[in-house]
């Protein structure tokens, strides 16, 4: 094995996330701009009454009905939401969140880079109206999929430090977020149907610590009780997602060492077991009984969290993500959209994005690390930071999403968007280009013959 290998293994699983979120970032990239085309087009009427069409079931007189784009918000980023609950929980389980000093630096940096756009926007829009001001949150967030698309245009020679930095802080942020919406964007509260979403939770932690491993009997309970309990209780119900994805087990039944013993036992056992008569077709029922004890010991050797979160980055990637993008992303841009890109909502969303993000994470960070609170992650210098501050300035999904909620105004919902999509492509641009400059120098400064 060579040393750049043991480098990745020892990032792992933060690595394998990296890398299964670069493809799902350039669909996103091109739902973005299909939603932006559409929005412009003849065909935004005809989507706008098909994303306004109501969707719902009725059983035994109890009647569900929300439009197709709330099924899409609350329940498609449902799924969004649950994976990142169960990323959250691997890496404060055995990930880089784990570590105490591996993690400083990105919470201060994620701090900083949501209060001070949130303060940001408020300057912009503290003579405005009520509702104006509740858009506060929008500024806050990071699109970890659009970030980490922009570092994979940067090729192969983006040290993998970076990568890890940047998925910390996301991740901190996208915690920050789910905090955000389930204590500042929820209606009126049910306490009735909130006693029972938490009666239910309580019962599959209870299910988990008593060794119940049924990924299908959490799936019942998680989407059929706990979800659709916290959604009509008022609390949004992506709240629900991340709460049921930290009652996941997330151990598992056979560890290691336990896991090599019976492998290599039954192996044993199937180079002597009775082979069929057509043995180039054909399993003898022996060998067929030692494959499934082998299906079975290597399924119980992983824990269902860590299942779960493999075979659903697909799903959110190449789906969830798509849709919610091509329902959210659309803006109109008609002949007063300079007046749009100077309303205080536009102006405290990008400026918020930008300049927040910036001030919050790279002024912090280089601060902190002044103050002699932590140090410079190795592999990474100063032009790094602040590229790295610039992507964390692309907010696009979790932002248009706080917006959906923050806004019942459609003009404001437009002019919050306007202030997304332009404070992210702004952030991204600059970002790509210092970051390929930085990297650039540092791969001339370690090749230098005099070093």
């Amino acid at each position: 094995m060579t040393i750049e290998n043991l480098k990745f293994d020892k990032l792992s699983p933060f690595v394998q996330f990296i890398r299964k979120s670069t493809f799902g970032s350039f669909l996103l990239f091109f739902s973005a701009g299909l939603a932006l085309l559409l929005a412009n087009s003849p065909a935004n009427v005809h989507i706008q009454w098909f994303l306004n069409q109501k969707i719902g079931f009725t059983i035994s007189g109890f009647s569900l009905e929300k439009p197709l784009l709330l099924w899409i918000n609350d329940g498609l980023m449902s799924i969004f939401f649950f994976v990142v609950g169960l990323e959250l929980k691997r890496e404060i389980l055995a990930g880089e969140l784990s570590v105490p000093k591996n993690v400083l630096m990105p919470i201060v940096g994620a701090i900083g880079g949501m209060l001070l756009p949130a303060l940001i926007y408020i300057i912009f829009n503290i003579g405005g109206s009520a509702e104006a001001l509740r858009g506060w949150g929008i500024p806050m967030a990071t699109d970890i999929a659009f970030a980490l698309g922009v570092l994979y245009l940067l090729g192969p020679k983006v040290p993998i430090q970076l990568k890890v930095f940047l998925t910390a802080l996301a991740i901190i942020d996208d915690l920050g977020a789910v905090l955000i919406v389930a204590i500042f964007y929820t209606s009126e509260i049910s306490t009735q149907n909130l006693f029972i979403a938490g009666l239910i939770l309580s019962f599959m932690f209870l299910l988990s610590k008593l060794g119940v491993r049924r990924v299908l009997i959490f799936s019942i309970l998680g989407i059929g009780g706990v979800w659709l309990a916290t959604l009509l209780s008022g609390v949004h119900a992506t709240i629900a997602a991340v709460l049921v994805a930290f009652v996941i087990p997330a151990d598992r039944r056979i560890n290691k060492a336990k896991y090599i013993e019976s492998i290599n036992s039954l192996t044993e056992k199937f180079k002597k077991a009775k082979m069929s008569k057509n043995d180039e077709y054909l399993l003898s029922s022996e060998e067929e009984n030692i494959i499934g004890e082998i299906k079975r010991i290597s399924k119980a050797s992983i824990s269902p969290m860590q299942r779960l979160e493999r075979s659903m980055h697909g799903l959110v990637a190449y789906l969830v993500m798509p849709i919610f993008a091509l329902a959210n992303a659309g803006v109109i841009i008609d002949n007063n959209w300079i007046e749009m890109i100077s309303s205080p909502i536009a102006l405290g969303v990008g400026v918020g994005l930008v300049l927040g993000k910036i001030l919050g994470i790279y002024g912090l960070s280089t601060l902190g690390i002044k103050l002699g609170w932590f140090s410079m992650p190795n592999g990474l210098n100063n032009s790094m930071l602040l590229g790295i501050s610039f992507l964390a300035a692309i907010g696009f999904t979790m932002s248009l999403f706080i917006n959906s909620l923050a806004f019942s105004n459609p003009m404001y919902l437009e002019q919050a968007k306007m202030g997304v999509l332009l404070a992210s492509f702004i952030s991204g641009t600059l970002g790509y280009f210092i970051l390929k400059k930085s990297i650039k120098s540092d791969m001339n400064i370690s090749h230098d013959p005099k070093m």
